[in-house]
């Protein structure tokens, strides 16, 4: 089964951060896909954009409203994700629980399988 890899943080502490604490972190994301790989789990991931680049949209009787920025304000914003196919959810939080998120939360659900 595959499981998303949600990374939720405060984009405004990781803003004060400096750039060493942000090429350490990218350092070991690149270790995680690395062992995630080796060990035949990882099947994507991506890093996003903040969220002041988000639009939201809306549509309802043949129209479509957006609006800049995420659809609500929280203390955390979604920073990225992965997926990982794993056997069962102990063994997808096994790897979810090595994601590089300091001072994060990392949100683990089932991916929907079509047929």
């Amino acid at each position: 089964m595959r499981y998303l890899c949600m990374i939720y943080g405060d984009e405004k502490a990781e803003e004060v951060a400096g750039v060493s604490d942000w090429q350490t972190m990218m350092e070991q994301h690149g270790a995680f896909s690395g062992a995630a790989g080796a060990a035949g789990v990882l099947r994507g991931g991506e890093a996003l954009e903040d969220t002041s680049t988000a639009t939201t949209i809306q549509a309802a009787d043949g129209k479509v409203l957006t609006t800049d920025g995420p659809f609500a304000e929280t203390k955390e914003q979604l920073g990225g994700f992965y997926i990982v196919e794993c056997d069962d959810l102990d063994t997808a939080i096994h790897w979810a629980s090595q994601i590089p998120h300091p001072g994060g939360r990392i949100e683990v659900r089932p991916v929907m399988e079509f047929d």
